[in-house]
């Protein structure tokens, strides 16, 4: 019996744990995993270390990057996970783009919290309050959309096995 293959999106705001969600995710399903913030321009990075939050603008081509490689890995039957903010509906429905049964993992936490993380969080080109009061701000989180909403108070471990348990599910009833 063929194992099924998953597009998965990982999204919330910076400091949700994305990356480290998206790559333990990964790695349980025998996934490749692909840190969105690695397909910025350099003219993104340097606007966001500065301390300028992007716009809608500067979002497309990276999101088109993204579209892509979902649809890359969806026409190899292939199993992908990504993690990005996807922090609109519409940025949302860009990445579907590429895969139109991409499945989504809603990333939510307090604005404290993410504050918290972000500022012990070394290495990193987001900075500080302003940026993630910008990206809350913009901040539309799944509503009628399908997707799995986990809290951030949760372990990582119990993030991804409540997820993939979920995947299981949805397999077995589309199968």
């Amino acid at each position: 019996m063929k194992t099924l293959s998953h597009r998965i999106l990982v999204m919330g705001v910076s400091g949700s744990g994305k990356s480290h969600i998206g790559r333990q995710l990964a790695l349980t399903m025998g996934a490749t995993f692909i840190d969105g913030d690695d397909h910025h321009s350099p003219a993104n990075v340097a606007k966001m270390a500065s301390g300028t939050p992007l716009n809608d603008d500067d979002r497309r081509e990276w999101l088109d990057t993204l579209a892509a490689l979902f649809a890359e890995y969806r026409a190899r039957d292939a199993s992908l996970v990504i993690a990005c903010s996807g922090l609109k509906k519409r940025y949302r429905e860009q990445l579907r783009q590429g895969d139109p049964a991409l499945n989504i993992l809603y990333l939510e936490g307090t604005r404290e919290l993410l504050l918290q993380r972000l500022e012990t969080r070394a290495g990193h080109f987001f900075k500080g309050d302003t940026m993630l009061a910008s990206q809350l701000a913009d901040l539309e989180p799944p509503g009628e959309e399908e997707a799995f909403n986990a809290s951030i108070t949760l372990s990582p471990s119990q993030i991804v096995n409540q997820f993939a348990a979920t995947l299981r599910l949805t397999s077995r009833t589309l199968s």
